[in-house]
């Protein structure tokens, strides 16, 4: 792979990097074609990483597509897939891990400790080795995409951190691997973190700014749902990922609920405007 990617720049090609864990849906795809977009050279890499599960998660269960997955992106014309295993990535006597201070602890850090780590370690790993000028990543995992684009800053890196709009359902869930482990009735059950994102920009448009009011909006459709249990409903600043309290620099809305053993992301970006509205991207 490092030689495929030396040979690319040799070349004057751009290269563009896709990391993902398999298991592709239209998310993952779109990040391909806007990287397709943007550069001469797409690479997509397959990696289920063992770093980023706790103790508690069953990596072994996470789904994993490879027929389907190969076929995806030979239909698009990927340049070339890199799917090492865990072995050549992690070999014996690994010991050092990436942690970006401050962004990991909170949130997802809170409720997946090590996470972070594991997350960071792998994807600076994979940008020195495919050594891309941009990589691809999705808005619905945000935090994660926050904490990358800082170790990119902080270490120095060459690869532009490109982050991609969220992709959903007709009914506006967010499309995640994840989404696969869903009952028939929890998935129709899952449509309601979108709802109470809703609730939140409703309430905005509305003109409230109280985050601990929109945070209760969010709260109150979750509630109503039997099948969702929340493990947090939080707005926070879109930089420092810290609590706010009211909304007056770009946000973020977050999402975390189980439904059983599955637990789903979701997440609202909130921009002021010059006028005193705000923008919203879902």
């Amino acid at each position: 792979m490092k030689e495929a990617a030396r040979k690319a720049r040799a070349e004057g090609r751009i290269v563009g990097l896709v990391p993902t864990m398999g298991a592709l849906h239209e998310g993952h795809l779109s990040l391909v074609r806007r990287a397709q977009l943007e550069c001469s050279s797409v690479i997509v890499s397959i990696f289920v990483n063992p770093t980023q599960f706790g103790p508690q998660e069953d990596m072994a269960k996470y789904p994993r597509t490879w027929d389907e997955d190969l076929q995806k992106l030979e239909a698009l014309g990927v340049d070339c897939i890199f799917a090492p295993e865990p072995a050549e990535v992690y070999p014996a006597g690994f010991r050092t891990y990436v942690n970006v201070e401050g962004l990991s602890e909170r949130l997802e850090g809170r409720s997946r400790p090590g996470h972070f780590r594991g997350v960071s370690t792998v994807v600076l790993k994979l940008l020195e080795i495919a050594q891309p000028h941009f990589a691809y990543f999705g808005r619905k995992d945000a935090q994660q995409a926050r904490i990358i684009q800082q170790m990119a800053v902080d270490l120095n890196l060459d690869s532009g951190i490109v982050v991609c709009p969220i992709v959903r359902e007709a009914d506006g869930l967010a499309l995640s691997s994840r989404n696969a482990y869903l009952k028939p009735e929890e998935r129709r059950g899952a449509a309601v973190l979108h709802r109470a994102l809703e609730a939140a920009r409703k309430e905005m448009a509305a003109g409230a700014r109280d985050t601990l009011q929109l945070q209760a909006a969010m709260r109150r459709v979750l509630d109503a749902e039997p099948l969702a249990s929340a493990d947090y409903a939080e707005i926070v600043d879109a930089v420092t990922f810290e609590t706010v309290t009211r909304v007056s620099r770009p946000c973020y809305a977050l999402l975390a609920v189980f439904f059983g053993g599955t637990r789903l992301l979701d997440n609202m970006l909130i921009t002021p405007q010059e006028s005193g509205e705000l923008q919203f991207e879902l």
